[in-house]
């Protein structure tokens, strides 16, 4: 009885006020039925497989460990592809193509879900990532993995580590004229303690204090080393030198278990996205060989605080520290080319 007056009231209002509306034989009873699945399958579903998978783990241990943890430093190394020189040429139209892209550009991990919507080649292609040097620092660098070192790299040196590779980095960009800042601070170690998960939360709050300090910072770049099997060789000759392969990398926000990671959102994805895919096309036309498939996972990995947020991998524990410094030239002309 009060359903049916509900439903009845319903019907007049919508006939008086939205008539086009009223066409539609749905019950405000149906619509709120409808509503309650629509919302049950968009948000409950995915939660309780959440709680299914880690019904061990709480929140805050999921966001300090699982959810920041990916193949980095690994004896076995399923994600290493590497790109022969004369393998794939740039072809424009070609990188439009989300099957494409798909097949030749990304590397997707079997725990992440990336939508064609987002690897819309024409569209991140073309977004426009050009800024204007100023005096002003514009380029943060810093390494969530501080500590990661090379073949041949002096035990307690820091400049043989992935931070001295930073340094070549900063080196070959101010020769450039472009203002950068670079953070050389340690955050997989505390104490003493190796601490690699935790180092994504200390990371986080030294970003926050320099983009506070320095608001004119529009790109935020992570430096890594990777880990791959020793028979994996990260390796091109580039202008007639050894460099160590690089490798984009990019968080989705997103597991194929779980869906979209809604405490763990990243509001600047799509730009993210487009930048890491530009450098890479860059890459292909100028020094075919030098980078390895962009690589995509379902975390965030602090890459949400500027559009051109960008994690790179600079070959791996098997090359040796002059080849990774080698291959910083290049970066910043890549660097150079899409942003200036």
């Amino acid at each position: 009885m009060i359903a049916e007056m509900i439903d009845g009231y319903y019907r007049k209002v919508i006939t008086e006020f939205c008539p086009a509306l009223s066409k539609k034989e749905e019950t405000f009873s149906g619509m709120i039925l409808s509503d309650m699945i629509r919302i049950y399958y968009r948000d409950t579903v995915p939660f309780l497989q959440y709680r299914t998978d880690y019904k061990d783990k709480d929140e805050q241990d999921l966001v300090q460990e699982d959810y920041y943890h990916f193949q980095d430093d690994e004896t076995t190394d399923e994600a290493a592809q590497e790109v022969k020189k004369e393998a794939k040429r740039f072809h424009a139209k070609k990188w439009e193509n989300h099957k494409y892209l798909r097949k030749y550009i990304y590397q997707i991990d079997s725990t992440t879900m990336a939508l064609n919507s987002e690897l819309n080649g024409k569209v991140l292609l073309n977004m426009d990532l050009k800024l204007k040097k100023t005096k002003k620092p514009q380029i943060l660098i810093y390494h969530t993995h501080g500590s990661e070192t090379y073949r041949g790299s002096k035990r307690g040196k820091k400049s043989d580590t992935v931070i001295g590779v930073g340094d070549m980095l900063v080196k070959k960009l101010r020769e450039k004229n472009i203002s950068v800042i670079h953070d050389r601070n340690i955050y997989d170690k505390k104490n003493g303690k190796e601490e690699r998960s935790k180092a994504y939360n200390y990371a986080a709050n030294a970003i926050e204090n320099h983009l506070k300090k320095y608001p004119s910072i529009k790109v935020v770049i992570d430096l890594h080393r990777d880990g791959v099997s020793e028979k994996t060789k990260l390796v091109t000759m580039q202008k007639g030198r050894r460099m160590a392969q690089i490798m984009f990398f990019n968080g989705m926000s997103r597991t194929i278990s779980n869906g979209n990671i809604r405490y763990l959102k990243n509001p600047n994805k799509q730009m993210n996205l487009a930048f890491s895919l530009q450098l890479q096309a860059q890459a292909a036309k100028k020094y075919p060989g030098f980078t390895r498939k962009i690589y995509m996972k379902g975390y965030r990995y602090n890459l949400h605080y500027r559009g051109r947020s960008l994690l790179v991998e600079v070959g791996a524990q098997n090359n040796t520290l002059s080849e990774a410094k080698a291959s910083m030239s290049l970066l910043a002309e890549l660097l150079s080319d899409v942003l200036y």
